[in-house]
C-alpha cells in the first residue's frame, strides 16, 4: 500500500467507506513524524476504526518508550471478547531508531534537559547508548570527546551529559536493548493478526531504508506527518502552514479569533514549535477568558509575563509529579523574589483542585470517565457532567458556610460582613475553569495520584505552612522537601 502524508486521511476514510469493492482498513499503520500531528492523526484514525462505545474494550494503547514488543505483539493476536474492530497502538515508539540518527537523539537529548524534562532526556540518551552498543559505564571522560564529538576541556559543553547520566544511574534505568525486537514484530505483521485485529505505531523518527519499515509498507500503510525542519523558504512554508492549522484548530474549538499581528508576535516567540505555540496558546485562550478576540497586547502582556512568572508551570509540575521540572521553577520564582508563602498556596491550591476532581471521578457524574481519555471525547461528552457536578459541589460549600454563619453572633450578622457569610459565598479557588482543556489536563493528571497521597499532601502542606510561618527554617529547604515528598511517593 502507498505511503501518504496525513493532510490525505480524510480522503483516504472516505474511500473506504463509500467503496464497498474496497479491502477496507489494513492490519498494520505506521504514522511518524511531528508528535502532535501524529497524535492528533492517531485520533482520527482510532475514531474510524472503533466505534465510541467499543474504545475502552477494544482499544490498548501501549508505551513505546522501551518498545515492549513482547506484550505488543501478544495482544495484537489475541481476539477481543466482544465484537468489532480490536486496536494495538504502540506510541512513541523508538523501534525505528538507528545510528544514523545519532545526531539527532543526542538533539533531543540535549534540548529535553535545557527545558527540564529529565525523562525525556535520559530516555534519548539511553536510546542512543542502545544504537552504540554502550552501558552506562563506557561514558567516562575519556570517552565523551570520542563518543560525543564534545570538547572535555570545556565542562559548559558536558554538564548536560553528566546531569543526565547521573539521573539514570540514580533511577535504576535501563538501556533498551537491540534489533531482536524489529525482527519479532517483522516476523508478526508477515505471519498476519486475526481479522479485524489492527496495530498502530507511532513514531517521531524513522529509518526508511529498515526492512521493518519496507514490510509496513508492503503490508499495511504508512502516514506521513513529518515537517520540514530547515531554513529554505519552502520549509518555511510549510512550517508556518502547519502552526496556522493548529491555531485554527484550537481558536474554532473555543470560538476565538487571533489577528494577524498577535498570530505573528506568538510565532517570533515560539518558532516553529509545536508544543509550545499550543501551550502559549491554549493560555491565551484561557487568559482572555469570555472575550472572542486575542490581540496582539495579550501576546504581550501574558507571555512576558509567563516568562517571569511561573507559577502555572510550577503547579503543572507538581500536579504532573515530575519533581526535576517543580524543582527549576520553585528556583526561579524565589530567584524573582516570590514570597515563599504565595508559593505554597499556589501548590495548595493545585493539590485541592486535584481533590475536587478525584472526587468527581468517583462520584456518579464521572463514571465514564477512563484513564487517558481522548480529549476530544472529554470535552463532547464529560465537561458537561464536570460542570454539573462543579455546581453541586460549590454549593455544598455555601450550605456548609450558611450553617457556620447561623452559629456566628447575632450582630455580627447584621454588618455587611455578616450578610456575605450569611449568603454563603463559595470559595472561588476551587471554581473549575470554564475552557476544558485546563479541566481535561487536570482530570489527566488525577491518575498520577490516589486519594489517600492527594490527603497526605494537603497535611503535610499544611505542617509546611506552619514552619514557614513559626520557624527559622530556610523557605528554600521547606518547599523543596514538600515537593519531594508530594512526587517521589509511591505510586499506585
Amino acid at each position: 500500500m502507498p505511503e501518504i502524508h496525513y493532510k490525505e486521511l480524510d480522503r483516504y476514510l472516505k474511500k473506504i467507506k463509500e467503496n464497498q469493492k474496497t479491502k477496507g482498513f489494513s492490519p498494520v499503520y505506521l504514522i511518524y513524524g511531528e508528535p502532535l500531528l501524529y497524535k492528533n492523526t492517531l485520533e482520527v484514525l482510532l475514531d474510524a476504526l472503533i466505534p465510541p462505545n467499543l474504545r475502552s474494550f477494544n482499544y490498548h494503547a501501549i508505551d513505546g518508550e522501551n518498545d515492549h514488543i513482547e506484550e505488543v505483539v501478544e495482544r495484537i493476536n489475541t481476539y477481543s471478547l466482544l465484537s468489532g474492530p480490536r486496536v494495538v497502538a504502540l506510541c512513541d515508539s523508538k523501534i525505528f531508531y538507528s545510528k544514523q540518527n545519532e545526531g539527532l537523539l543526542l538533539e533531543k537529548a540535549q534540548n529535553a534537559y535545557k527545558d527540564q524534562n529529565m525523562n525525556q532526556a535520559a530516555t534519548s540518551l539511553l536510546t542512543l547508548l542502545g544504537l552504540l552498543n554502550l552501558s552506562l559505564d563506557d561514558i567516562d571522560e575519556t570517552h565523551k570527546k570520542k563518543i560525543f564529538k564534545m570538547g572535555i576541556d570545556k565542562p559548559e559543553e558536558t554538564q548536560w551529559l553528566d546531569q543526565t547520566l547521573k539521573f539514570c544511574k540514580e533511577n535504576r534505568l535501563s538501556i533498551p536493548s537491540g534489533g531482536y525486537k524489529a525482527d519479532l514484530l517483522q516476523r508478526a505483521i508477515e505471519k498476519g493478526f486475526p481479522e479485524r485485529n489492527h496495530l498502530v505505531i507511532t513514531a517521531d523518527m524513522v529509518d526508511k531504508r529498515r526492512k521493518l519499515f519496507k514490510i509496513i509498507k508492503e503490508y499495511g500503510l504508512i502516514i506521513d506527518c513529518s515537517v520540514p525542519k530547515g531554513d529554505r523558504r519552502a520549509d518555511k512554508i510549510a512550517q508556518e502552514a502547519v502552526l496556522s492549522e493548529r491555531m485554527e484548530t484550537l481558536l474554532s474549538r473555543y470560538g476565538k479569533v487571533m489577528n494577524k499581528r498577535a498570530y505573528q508576535d506568538l510565532y517570533a516567540l515560539t518558532g516553529f514549535d509545536i508544543d509550545t505555540f499550543s501551550d502559549n496558546l491554549e493560555k491565551l485562550i484561557d487568559f482572555v477568558g469570555h472575550e472572542k478576540v486575542i490581540t496582539a497586547e495579550d501576546v504581550a502582556f501574558l507571555l512576558k509575563r509567563t516568562r517571569k512568572d511561573a507559577i502555572y508551570e510550577l503547579t503543572n509540575a507538581v500536579a504532573d509529579r515530575n519533581a526535576e521540572r517543580a524543582l527549576f521553577f520553585l528556583n526561579s520564582l524565589l530567584l524573582e523574589n516570590f514570597h515563599p508563602l504565595q508559593i505554597l498556596a499556589s501548590i495548595t491550591n493545585q493539590i485541592r483542585k486535584l481533590v475536587v476532581l478525584k472526587d468527581f471521578v468517583e462520584s456518579s457524574h464521572g463514571s465514564a470517565w477512563y484513564p487517558g481519555m481522548p480529549y476530544a471525547q472529554f470535552a463532547d461528552r464529560m465537561m458537561a457532567a464536570v460542570q454539573s457536578y462543579n455546581k453541586e459541589f460549590m454549593d455544598r460549600i455555601s450550605k456548609s458556610n450558611e450553617m457556620l454563619s447561623e452559629d456566628m453572633n447575632g450582630d455580627a450578622k447584621k454588618t455587611k460582613k455578616g450578610r456575605e457569610a450569611k449568603r454563603g459565598l463559595p470559595d472561588t479557588d476551587l471554581e473549575i475553569a470554564v475552557n476544558p482543556y485546563p479541566v481535561y489536563k487536570l482530570m489527566l493528571n488525577t491518575e498520577k495520584y490516589t486519594k489517600n497521597e492527594l490527603i497526605e499532601a494537603l497535611a503535610h502542606l499544611s505542617q509546611a505552612d506552619v514552619r514557614l510561618k513559626y520557624t527559622k527554617q530556610k523557605p528554600k529547604t521547606v518547599l523543596e522537601e514538600i515537593i519531594f515528598r508530594m512526587c517521589h511517593t509511591s505510586r499506585v
